[in-house]
C-alpha cells in the first residue's frame, strides 16, 4: 500500500506553466523503508468525457522516461528520490491540456519497463485539476 499527495494544479492562461508534484510514501508518510527505486511512477490525465490517458512516466531506475506525443517537448517528468517526490513540469500549456491529472504507481519488476498506460498501474492518487483558460 502506498500513498500519494498530489499538488500544483490550478488555473493558468494558455502559454503558461505549472509544476505538479506527487509525494509518494509507504504505509505511513514517514515510512523509512519506502524508496522510489522500487516503483515506476506515472502521470495520467482525464478530461471530461474522455478516457484516462498516459502523460509521462518514469521508471524505477530513474533513467527511463516516456512522454506522450501530445506533450513531448512541453512537459517533463522528473523525480527527487531524497524527497520521494515525482514532478511534472508543464510548459506552453494549451486549452487541450485541461484535465484532472493523476499520479500512479506500479512496482518495479524484472524485465521491461511497463508501458505508460493506465492499465499497467494499480495504485492511484486522487488527482489535481489543471485548467488552461484565458
Amino acid at each position: 500500500q502506498i500513498q500519494f499527495v498530489e499538488s500544483g494544479g490550478g488555473l493558468v492562461q494558455p502559454g503558461g506553466s505549472l509544476r505538479l508534484s506527487c509525494a509518494v510514501s509507504g504505509r505511513t508518510l514517514d515510512d523509512p523503508g519506502f524508496t522510489l527505486d522500487d516503483w515506476n511512477i506515472g502521470w495520467f490525465r482525464q478530461a471530461p468525457g474522455k478516457e484516462r490517458e498516459g502523460v509521462a512516466c518514469i521508471a524505477a531506475n530513474g533513467a527511463t522516461t516516456e512522454h506522450a506525443d501530445s506533450v513531448r517537448g512541453r512537459f517533463t517528468i522528473s523525480r527527487d528520490t531524497a524527497k520521494n517526490t515525482v514532478y511534472l513540469q508543464m510548459n506552453s500549456l494549451k486549452s487541450g491540456d485541461t484535465a484532472v491529472y493523476y499520479c500512479a504507481a506500479t512496482p518495479r519488476q524484472t524485465g521491461a519497463t511497463p508501458m505508460c498506460v493506465p492499465r499497467a498501474f494499480g495504485s492511484w492518487g486522487r488527482g489535481t485539476q489543471v485548467t488552461v483558460s484565458s
